[in-house]
């Protein structure tokens, strides 16, 4: 069985999706809510899978100031999205990030488990990647049964997936393009290499606008979306036109 470590933050305006909000119609509380809706849904794919869901989430003393909330700590916020979100939220793990940095944060946890707790594959995926299904876990956890390390790629050299049977050298391994330099790492430890489908993330307005034109057009095919996030989509009126040069545009209807 494959752990697969969600690394979560707590939804928060200015720590949940800053360039979502720098670069689209979003405010800081809105790329927050898009934040959360994600996590919702990448946390019911995993738990839907055959995968052993590990809910990977930073502490208070390990997020900036400005974004600590005195009322409800980060754990207890991820706790209670998880109670919400997840089927049976008792069967699912939860454990402190350690490390100032995402590549130390994924490192140590991917490390911990590999070596530590002697697991048989790990993976770590951030939740910005809504269009993760129970079958695409599955399938990374198939291939990592033949190959050290699969990965999933994603617009910009980033990944939405990197799974892995024993460590490598996490120190800047999520340094961008993150696909060319984690399959660098894996080339120094002599590890095979393999590959699930390719999936947008979302981070930026121009991410967005793929989001949004994703959701809308699999909704007309009558195909699977993902619930929280599309729901957000439908309820913020987003919608992709063409702009005068023919540009896709995002918009609020």
């Amino acid at each position: 069985m494959t752990v697969v470590a969600v690394l979560a933050d707590p939804p928060r305006p200015g720590l949940t999706l800053p360039r979502l909000a720098e670069t689209s119609p979003l405010s800081e509380a809105e790329a927050a809510a898009l934040g959360e809706a994600m996590l919702r849904d990448t946390l019911r794919a995993v738990e839907r899978s055959g995968g052993e869901l590990l809910v990977n989430y930073r502490p208070d003393d390990a997020l900036p100031d400005a974004y600590v909330d005195t009322e409800q700590s980060a754990e207890e916020a991820i706790r209670t999205l998880a109670d919400e979100a997840l089927d049976a939220p008792e069967e699912a793990r939860f454990e402190v990030q350690v490390g100032s940095t995402f590549d130390a944060r994924a490192g140590n946890t991917l490390t911990h488990l590999l070596r530590e707790e002697g697991v048989q594959s790990a993976a770590v995926v951030r939740a910005d990647a809504p269009f993760l299904l129970r079958s695409t876990v599955d399938s990374a956890a198939m291939k990592l049964r033949t190959n050290g390390v699969v990965l999933g790629p994603s617009t910009d050299g980033r990944v939405y997936f990197a799974g892995f049977r024993e460590p490598v050298d996490y120190d800047g391994a999520f340094a961008l393009p993150e696909m060319e330099t984690l399959v660098d790492r894996a080339n120094d430890a002599d590890r095979d290499v393999g590959f699930i489908g390719m999936q947008p993330t979302v981070r930026t307005g121009e991410d967005l606008t793929t989001l949004v034109s994703s959701i809308r057009a699999r909704w007309q095919a009558d195909r699977v979306v993902p619930a929280h996030t599309a729901e957000f989509v439908v309820e913020t009126g987003l919608a992709v036109v063409a702009d005068d040069d023919g540009e896709p545009t995002l918009v609020r209807e």
